[in-house]
C-alpha cells in the first residue's frame, strides 16, 4: 500500500477547513477573563481568554475592535462572540472575536465609568476650571439638533422670558457615530467666531445609546478647552453624561438650561425698579444731610465774620515777631560781650602780649624753643625775639639758678 505524505501546510489547511465547517464553532459565545491584552498600533487587539481550567488565544481585528465602546483590560470578565479557526502559518487555533461585552454590566456602562475615571484623573472635572455663567447674556449659542423638540422648547421659553436675548443655533447630529465629532467641531467653531456670551449643548431624552455622543472623549475635550462658558443640558433630569461633569454648569433639561441663563424680563424690570427706588431714597437722604451740614457751616462764626479769625492770627503773628526781635537783640548783646571777654583773654595769653611787657622769646637757631639751660652750651648761637624784632646772640657764660657759673666751674 502506497503511503500518502502531507505537507505541514496541507495538514493545517485541512484542520482549518474542519473547524470552519463545524457550525458550533462558527458562531460561538465564550466567557472568561482577559489576559495578556495588547492593543497593536494597527488597531488589532491580541489577547487570551482564560478560566481556572484552560486558556484560549484570541484576536480581534480593527474593524470589530473599533466598535467596542470600552477599553479591554487584563482581568476584565467578558463575553466574546466569534468563530474558531487555525492560523496556518503557526498551526495555532484561536478565537477570532467579532463582538466583546463585559460580563454582568453593559458595555456602555463600563465605557462610561472608564472614561469618567480617566478624565477625572486629568482634572477635567475640577471646580477650579469652571467658568462663571454670565448673569445677563446678550447672545447664546445653542448646539443641538434643529429638528428636535428641545430647540423648539428652548426658543419658546427664551421668547417668553426675554425676547431681546439673541439665540444662535448651530445645528448638529446628536445621535449616531458621527454625532460626537460634529458636536466637538461646533464647540470649536463657536469659540473661534466669538459671537455669543455662552454655549448650551444638549438634546432631549433617550436611552443610554441615544445619548452616547455626549459621553465621548472628543466632546469632553472640546468642552474643557472652550473659552466660552458651557451649559450641558442632555436628556432628562435623571440622565447624566460625561458632558455634564466637564461643563461649567449642568442643567437637568434643555428647557431648564434656558431658564438658568436667561433671567425673566419681568423679574429684571422689578429689580431695576427696586434699585431705582432705593437710589432715589438714598439720594434724597444724602441731599437732606448735605443741606443740614451746609446750614451748620453757615452758622459758624468763622463763616459769618471770616476776617475776625484772620485778624486774630495776624495779631498773634505780630506778637511772635516782636518777641523774636527782642530775644534776638538780647542774645546778640550777650554773645558780643562773651566774644569781647574771650578776645581779651586770648590777648593776655598771647606770646606777643608777653613780649610787650618786656619779656623775650629764646629759640635755638633751628627754631626750637629754649626751656632749660641744659639745652645750650657756651658758644651756641640762639635767636632772641622781643617786642619789635629778633636777633641772634652767642652764649658766653652759663649760670645755674643759684648764680654759680657752670662754665667757670668746668674751667677751674
Amino acid at each position: 500500500m502506497q503511503r500518502r505524505i502531507f505537507t505541514v501546510g496541507e495538514v493545517n489547511e485541512y484542520i482549518k477547513s474542519l473547524l470552519e465547517q463545524d457550525f458550533a464553532l462558527r458562531h460561538i459565545w465564550i466567557k472568561g477573563e482577559l489576559s495578556n491584552c495588547k492593543i497593536h498600533t494597527s488597531g488589532h487587539i491580541y489577547f487570551t481568554i482564560k478560566d481556572p481550567q484552560s486558556i484560549l488565544s484570541c484576536i480581534m481585528f480593527r474593524s470589530y475592535a473599533s466598535l467596542v465602546p470600552f477599553k479591554p483590560e487584563n482581568g476584565m470578565a467578558v463575553v466574546l462572540k466569534g468563530y474558531i479557526s487555525v492560523y496556518e502559518k503557526t498551526g495555532q487555533y484561536q478565537l477570532y472575536v467579532e463582538q466583546m461585552e463585559p460580563e454582568g454590566k453593559g458595555a456602555l456602562y463600563v465605557a462610561f465609568e472608564q472614561l469618567k475615571q480617566k478624565l477625572s484623573h486629568k482634572g477635567y472635572f475640577d471646580p477650579i476650571y469652571k467658568k462663571p455663567i454670565p448673569k445677563y447674556p446678550a447672545s447664546i449659542g445653542i448646539i443641538t439638533s434643529q429638528t428636535g423638540a428641545a430647540i423648539r422648547d428652548m426658543i419658546q421659553i427664551a421668547t417668553r422670558r426675554n425676547p431681546s436675548v439673541q439665540l444662535i443655533l448651530y445645528p448638529v447630529l446628536v445621535q449616531g457615530r458621527e454625532a460626537s465629532q460634529a458636536i466637538a467641531q461646533a464647540i470649536h467653531k463657536m469659540n473661534r467666531l466669538g459671537e455669543v456670551d455662552l454655549l448650551i449643548i444638549g438634546r432631549g431624552g433617550g436611552s443610554l445609546e441615544d445619548l452616547w455622543a455626549f459621553n465621548e472623549e472628543i466632546v469632553a475635550k472640546a468642552i474643557f478647552e472652550s473659552t466660552l462658558p458651557i451649559i450641558s443640558a442632555v436628556g432628562h433630569e435623571t440622565d447624566f453624561t460625561i458632558s455634564d461633569f466637564v461643563s461649567d454648569l449642568r442643567a437637568p433639561t434643555p428647557s431648564a438650561a434656558i431658564e438658568l441663563c436667561i433671567p425673566d424680563a419681568n423679574d429684571v424690570q422689578t429689580l431695576i425698579d427696586s434699585y431705582r427706588k432705593m437710589m432715589k431714597t438714598a439720594l434724597a437722604r444724602k441731599i437732606e444731610r448735605s443741606h443740614f451740614q451746609l446750614h451748620v457751616l453757615q452758622n459758624k462764626k468763622a463763616f459769618q465774620k471770616p476776617l475776625d479769625r484772620v485778624y486774630t492770627y495776624w495779631h498773634h503773628i505780630e506778637q511772635i515777631e516782636n518777641f523774636l526781635n527782642t530775644e534776638l537783640q538780647h542774645r546778640m548783646s550777650s554773645y558780643s560781650k562773651t566774644l569781647s571777654h574771650n578776645i581779651a583773654k586770648l590777648e593776655t595769653l598771647s606770646p606777643m602780649g608777653v613780649l610787650q611787657r618786656g619779656y623775650a622769646l629764646l629759640q635755638s637757631k633751628e627754631g626750637v624753643s629754649l626751656r632749660s639751660i641744659s639745652s645750650v652750651h657756651p658758644g651756641d648761637e640762639i635767636l632772641i625775639t622781643i617786642q619789635d624784632g629778633a636777633f641772634f646772640a652767642s652764649i658766653h657764660t652759663i649760670h645755674h639758678e643759684n648764680g654759680v657759673s657752670l662754665w667757670q666751674e668746668k674751667n677751674k
